[in-house]
């Protein structure tokens, strides 16, 4: 009895102090302790293909994943952490054909370039081009898919830069 008590006190002792050190959270963030803010620009949206939603559903939502997910607070400018970027693509495409020549599916792509800069963290900089799609049914009216493909690529594509802003995949 006498360890597993000893084991218990170990592992929350441990758990404690990895929480505690800043460098990685329950959230598995790894994070450097001195950034302690961040501040989001708005995507403008510059693809030839202008969804009216996709600036202000990308911009908050990056601000939302980093508000629930890290003990950061948010800044209107100058955060430790900047973000800025754009919406560089907006294509649907047909990616599957029926003997009849139609397509059966159509694919919706989105791309986002999204740069970070840290003074406080040089090492989590960086500007890249994050792509993602999903694949809808052909005979769908597109506007009747268009809020509900544009949130759900939008969600993957704000945690595919979450990982690589918070956890450095």
């Amino acid at each position: 009895m006498k360890s597993i008590i000893k084991l218990s006190t170990f592992v929350f002792a441990s758990m404690m102090l990895l929480n505690s050190c800043g460098f990685y959270g329950f959230s598995g963030t790894s994070i450097d302790p001195k950034v302690k803010t961040f501040s989001v620009s708005f995507f403008e949206n510059s693809a030839p293909i202008v969804s009216p939603l996709l600036s202000q559903t990308i911009t908050e939502k990056l601000k939302q994943k980093f508000i629930s997910e890290t003990s950061l607070s948010i800044t209107e400018n100058d955060g430790d952490f900047k973000f800025s970027g754009n919406v560089t693509g907006f294509t649907v495409a047909p990616i599957s054909a029926q003997n009849t020549d139609n397509a059966s599916l159509n694919r919706l792509t989105i791309t986002v370039n999204v740069k970070l800069v840290s003074e406080k963290d040089p090492k989590s900089a960086f500007e890249q081009s994050f792509t993602n799609f999903q694949d809808f049914d052909a005979a769908k009216d597109f506007s009747q898919v268009e809020t509900e493909l544009v949130n759900d690529i939008s969600d993957m594509l704000i945690q595919i830069i979450f990982n690589k802003a918070a956890i450095n995949w």
